[in-house]
This record gives structure tokens, sequence and C-alpha cells, in this order.
């Protein structure tokens, strides 16, 4: 006995020719389908090519559109004329023409008389299938589908939502269960015949004609009814990507598919010379006797899904790049961003730099431009200090800045006269660490010459924008790690908030913080908000300024007493 090859040829021709050989070469009977969509004087050269082979033979051609029933319409033929030319077939593989033999044929025509009466092929129910792509499990059933979803995919998705608004719905013929499973089968003469042999096939190939992506459910489902012996696994290696379209094997992939130990794999590229030359040719290489076993490679395959839709932390591409909340991590590495630290302290960066060793840059999101540190004009992969090229995409450029500076701890002051695109980027970023002291904007107004009524119109936009700030940093969603103080309250005691971010940045050069930066001179500030409120401004995100108080120094907090026994 010997196994029938049922080949479904589309494109790479001269490809399926030398894979027809080899079956051929090796006793098997080969029966090819070509999609009537490759021209004809195309598939004449083909039949030429072929002709001189006893053992090889054409079927009835059928236009094979993806998801359409000419698959499983290609698949019934090439079958029947499979049964009905080689009586000593026990077996029937279906296979296609970017298949490529892994191993010698003589191993599967060995491995298939020893199962007699077993079929290989995927099948299960939709309630147990966990790959279906396209939100269509139970309803590729219930549904028609009479256009194409890949030309046409419009009108597909209308005429779903115009059944489900009318709650159309169609049953199983007969009461049988649908299955589903991949299309690549090797069934035994006995399920086979009896498929296409049985009575009820009219009724079957009528209701299937509307059924989407048939060839995945025609034969899974009605081999249920005849087979004594499934085995619902296929001895063709398939890997889908997590869009459910077929990975493709490449010359780099040879060691892989050899660890496999699979009979067959699809797809194969056409070019790929190393890997055909390697399975066609080389026997003793090819050779494996052991039971198929594609699950040793599906940790690769796991692993190569989750770098495609995951990626790397802080690191975007072409396929996740488009879609929001696709980010593995939004930033590559932990950063700072200080918000009124360098209105409220003088040297504020030099001191943080020194303290920390870290890199502490000005206002990266300046309207002017960007404030790198030492007043640089480019950073790490050629940033530019350019404020328009940053603003065409700021969240980009936080991720591009933090991604080419990894290694090195990346500081910046932020402030609501800043571009604030970034707000909720920052605050959903686990990475970040957010210190903000709120109303310290004021202090540069304090400190300017321009007149009260700008100024008061200056605070007024100014507020709003980090009062809008706060809810976002307070929001539920916010993962950052925050730290938020009211003005009053960090300069009664800004020791231990800033030995707090020392601690949390780490690296830092000083056990115990000994003194603070020098802070600015307040004297006069209370006076100033008095003004502002006095001119019908509220200004509350300083929290409780006295009108009279000196603030030029910072409280020195009162030692503790103790008991010496």
């Amino acid at each position: 006995m010997t196994v029938g090859i049922v080949m479904l040829v589309h494109t790479a021709l001269g490809r399926a020719e030398q894979v027809a050989r080899h079956w051929a070469a090796a006793g098997c009977p080969v029966v090819i389908h070509v999609d009537k969509s490759v021209p004809r004087k195309t598939y004449e050269g083909f039949v030429d090519s072929l002709g001189t082979l006893r053992d090889i033979s054409f079927c009835d051609r059928y236009r094979c559109e993806w998801g359409t029933w000419g698959i499983v319409a290609a698949s019934q033929s090439a079958s029947e004329q499979m049964l009905a030319r080689h009586p000593e077939v026990r077996h029937v593989y279906l296979a296609s023409g970017s298949c490529l033999p892994l191993r010698p044929v003589e191993e599967l025509i060995d491995y298939l008389d020893d199962r007699p009466h077993t079929d290989f092929i995927e099948s299960a129910t939709t309630a147990d299938v966990p790959w279906t792509v396209g939100g269509l499990d139970a309803e590729r059933f219930t549904l028609r589908f009479p256009v194409s979803w890949k030309r046409n995919r419009y009108l597909f998705d209308k005429i779903v939502d115009i059944q489900r608004r009318l709650k159309l719905h169609r049953d199983m013929p007969n009461g049988i269960v649908p299955h589903m499973g991949s299309q690549w089968w090797c069934l035994s003469r006995r399920t086979l015949s009896a498929i296409l042999q049985d009575p009820e096939r009219p009724t079957y190939d009528k209701f299937f004609r509307h059924v989407w992506i048939p060839d995945e459910s025609y034969f899974q489902t009605l081999a249920r009814q005849y087979a004594t012996r499934i085995e619902s696994r296929s001895l063709t290696l398939s890997k889908f990507d997590f869009q459910g379209k077929p990975h493709i094997f490449y010359e780099d992939h040879l060691q892989l598919l050899r660890r496999s130990d699979c009979f067959v794999a699809r797809k194969i590229w056409p070019h790929a010379d190393r890997l055909y030359d390697a399975f066609l040719t080389d026997v003793a290489g090819a050779m494996k006797r052991t039971e198929p076993n594609p699950g040793k490679i599906d940790r690769i395959f796991s692993k190569a899904v989750e770098r495609r839709t995951r990626g790397r932390s802080g690191l975007y591409m072409q396929s996740r790049f488009p879609n929001e909340d696709w980010e593995n991590g939004v930033t590559a590495a932990p950063y700072s961003m200080f918000q009124g630290f360098s209105e409220l302290f003088e040297d504020f960066e030099q001191w943080l730099s020194k303290a920390t060793n870290a890199r502490v840059h000005g206002h990266l999101f300046a309207k002017d431009r960007v404030h790198y540190a030492d007043g640089q004009t480019a950073l790490n992969g050629a940033l530019s200090d350019s404020a328009t090229l940053r603003d065409y995409n700021s969240k980009a450029f936080l991720t591009n800045l933090i991604w080419n500076t990894r290694g090195e701890r990346q500081c910046f002051q932020f402030g609501p006269a800043d571009n604030q695109e970034v707000n909720w980027r920052i605050a959903r970023d686990p990475n970040a660490q957010v210190s903000v002291i709120t109303g310290a904007w004021a202090v540069p107004l304090f400190r300017s010459n321009l007149d009260f009524a700008e100024i008061r119109r200056i605070a007024a936009g100014l507020q709003k924008i980090e009062s809008d700030h706060m809810d976002i940093l307070r929001s539920p969603y916010t993962k950052a790690r925050v730290r938020i103080w009211t003005m009053a309250e960090f300069i009664e005691a800004p020791m231990e908030p800033l030995q707090g971010i020392l601690d949390e940045i780490g690296r830092t050069n000083l056990r115990r913080l000994a003194e603070a930066p020098k802070m600015v001179d307040l004297a006069g500030f209370g006076q100033f908000l008095q003004n502002l409120k006095n001119q019908g401004m509220h200004p509350y995100l300083m929290g409780d300024f006295p009108v009279e108080r000196n603030v030029s120094e910072p409280a020195k907090t009162p030692r503790k007493p103790y008991l010496v026994r």
C-alpha cells in the first residue's frame, strides 16, 4: 500500500513541479489541482513539463479564493480522481504547492502503513478552538457569506451586520456538530470515500458552500461522521501568526525545520534554494526516524509572536506603532521629571546632577527649544533641540530620548508653560518618577518686572494648565510614581522630600542629605499672592501662604527631646 498526494497549486509552479517529481519518484501517485486564476498558457506549460510522468495527473480546475468554497471543491475533485485511478492508495495526503517534504517519503509511507485505519486531521469543536481570528466562531456556520472577505470587506461586514440585526440563523444539516481545524489533512481511503460518496453529500455541500472558510471545517466536520480512529493533528507543520497569517519559512530556518521531526512543512519561500536542496536531495541529512513533534519548536514561535506583538520596552516598530496601547512598556528605562524645582531652587540642575550622577536636563518641552543638559544642541540618536521637530511627535521624542540613553538616568524639568501633550504618556508610564511642587511657576512671575495686569493674566493661564495636569497625575489610570507637594508645605521642610527623591533615583554620592540646594529669596511672596487675590484671581495651588512671613530660609525642624537612662 502507498499514500496518494493531492496538491493544490496556486503560484510558484516551478517549485510545485520539483516537489511533485519528488513525491512521484518515491512511488506516490500525485493528483494536481491548479487554480483557475492561473493563465491558461502557463497552466498548459506546467502540464507539459510533467506529462511524461505516469503517476502524475491533473484534475478539473476551480477558482480557489481564500475563505471560499473553491478550495473544498478542488480538494473533492482531486481526491475523487485519486481514489478512482489509484486503487492501491490507502491514505490521501492533502498538500499545497508550497509544501516541502522534510523527511524521506518512505518514512511517511511506513508511518501510515503502521496506522492503516487512522485519519490525521485536526478537528475540534468551535468552543475548543482558540485560533480563530476575525470574531466569527459559531457564526461562520449559522450565517451566510455570499461575497469574498478579501475582495469586498466592506460588503462582507455589511451582510454580516444585516443578518445579525435580522437575527437570521442557519441550522446544521442532519444535526451534525461543526468542527474546525487545519485544512492540511491525511485521510484513510475508507473515511475519504465515505465522505465523497455519502448520499447526503449534496445537502452538506450546499450548506458548507456558504460557510466562511469552509476548507477549515468541511472535512474536519464530516470526518467525525465516518472515521473509526481520528488523530486530531496534522502531519504538516504549519504555523500562524497572531493575525492568522501563515509563517513563511526561509533559508535560515533549516535547522528549525529539522528539529520539528515533521513529515511536511508549509509555507516555504519559493526562493529558499537551501531548503529545497537539503530536503529534496540530501536524504541522509533529512533522515530522522522519530515521531513528528512540532511542539518542540512551539516555544520559538511563541517568542516570535510575543516579540512582534509586544516587542521590547520602549522600542516601537511598524507592526505596533500605529496601534495605541500596543507598546510593551512606554519607555525603556526609569527616568525622573521635576516640576517646580528649578523655579524654587537656584542651580537645581547642577546640584541634582552632582548628587546623583544622572544626566539632568532643563525644560525638554519648553516652547522655544529643547533644553538639553550642558547646553547641548543634539543628543544620542541625533535628537535635535528643535522645538518644531520635537512637537511633531512629542510622545515619540520622549520614548526615543529614553531608549537612546539606556544605562544613564535621565532627569528633566517640566512646567505648565511647556508642551503638555506628553502629560498622559508620562502619567501612564511605570518608568516615570514624577515630583511636583504645585504653584512654583509663580516664583518667576514674582521676580519679573512685568506689569501686574500681565502677571495676573499669565498666572491665571498657568494655574489652569497645572490644575489639569494634577488631575491627570491623580487619575486612577496613572502608573507613574508621583509625589506632589504644595509650595507652602514643601518649603516648610524640604530636606525629607529631597532625600526621598534622591533615594528613589539611586546612585547618589551622599549617604544622607546634609543640605538642600539654595532656595530663591521669597521675601514678599505672600504679599504677591495676596495682590493676585485682590485682583480677582485665586492662587490656590501654592498652598496657604501668610501675607507676612519670612520664607527666605527654610524653617529648621526642632530636635526631638530624648531621655537617657
